[in-house]
């Protein structure tokens, strides 16, 4: 049998507790580099692929039994596009960590890499209504 609790009458005020960011740690605080490091692991060439911030992802496979936490959130995160900058914002991961860990990935032909559609790139519309009215006059 435990003994009875003694409660204050009157407690005291308690400080609020300190805001948290989304990455885990303290506002203010900065994240430890060396937990970076070891998410990208030791890259041999240094060589990353050619990807921006607006480059569209795509996973084209589950992620398999030997990739890494982040990789597998990343493929799970992937199967609808998305762009680099909206992976890195849900994985609360900077830009070039990210960019290291699709490297490692496009490598490993687990993502799809696709570069944005322009809008300038795109005919005309008024073209395209030109060309299919004298197609339906022949």
């Amino acid at each position: 049998m435990t003994p009875p609790q003694r409660r204050r009458r009157f407690p005291q005020e308690q400080p609020p507790p300190e805001p948290v960011t989304a990455g885990g740690g303290k506002e203010g605080e900065e994240k430890n580099p060396e937990r970076l490091y070891i998410l990208t692991g030791a890259t041999e060439g240094g060589e990353r692929a050619p990807i921006d911030l607006v480059t569209l992802i795509v996973a084209g496979a589950d992620p398999p039994p030997t990739a890494t936490p982040e990789q597998s959130a990343l493929l799970r995160l992937c199967q609808a596009p998305l762009s680099v900058a909206e992976i890195s914002a849900y994985l609360s991961l900077p830009f070039s960590v990210v960019t290291i860990l699709l490297t490692d990935l496009l490598a490993a032909e687990l993502v799809q890499a696709r570069a944005p559609i322009v809008r300038q790139a795109m005919p005309d519309r008024s073209l395209l209504e030109a060309v299919m009215h004298g197609l339906q006059k022949l």
